[in-house]
């Protein structure tokens, strides 16, 4: 848990609130494969991945299709799932062996009534999912496969250096063979 204990220290939190956000995580390490959480059940945890990778996907007409992918040093959350306690409407599984320290509901409720800074950074979380889910929504009506592509290379270049080929492909809305050729065009 250094990684997510350091991420907190980094954003101000110190002594006893430090304490206190750090006690309410449990680091659950996973293998390549495993699910995080399955379509049709209730997502109970969000985290912070301290290592490895984790694909968010649906399966649709019978093939995967990848929405997103969290990496190291990012927050770990099946939202719609999380917040409203519904059953998940997709799949989240580890790409490769990773780790993520996990907080239950219970818990951040609790960190959330007994730390006010720990809610500005919870609400300032839950804007910036917001806004990535509507900014990519968004682009992928309005925006061509390439300028998708451009967009990913200029404010996530880390996404195309550890995310696999087809797994970036499905997130651009496109084959791996179209991402092949916009790769070659624009490299």
């Amino acid at each position: 848990m250094l990684k997510v204990k350091i991420y907190f220290e980094t954003i101000g939190f110190t002594g006893d609130d430090l304490d206190k956000i750090l006690h309410a995580f449990e680091l659950k390490s996973f293998k390549k494969n495993d699910f995080i959480v399955e379509e049709g059940k209730t997502s109970r945890h969000i985290g912070f991945v301290e290592t490895g990778m984790f694909q968010y996907y649906v399966i649709q007409d019978g093939e995967e299709r990848t929405n997103y992918v969290s990496l190291e040093n990012t927050f770990f959350a099946s939202v719609l799932s999380f917040i409203s306690e519904t059953p998940s409407l997709e799949n989240v599984r580890a790409l490769v062996d990773g780790s993520i320290s996990m907080i239950s509901k219970t818990s951040l409720k609790m960190l959330l009534d007994e730390i006010p800074a720990f809610k500005d950074f919870y609400i300032g979380l839950l804007e910036a999912s917001l806004c990535g889910i509507d900014a990519s929504r968004y682009d992928l009506i309005v925006l061509t496969a390439e300028q998708r592509y451009e967009k990913m290379l200029m404010n996530e270049p880390h996404f195309l250096q550890q995310i696999p080929l087809q797994h970036l492909a499905s997130m651009l809305g496109i084959t791996p063979r179209h991402l092949s050729r916009i790769r070659s065009k624009i490299h």
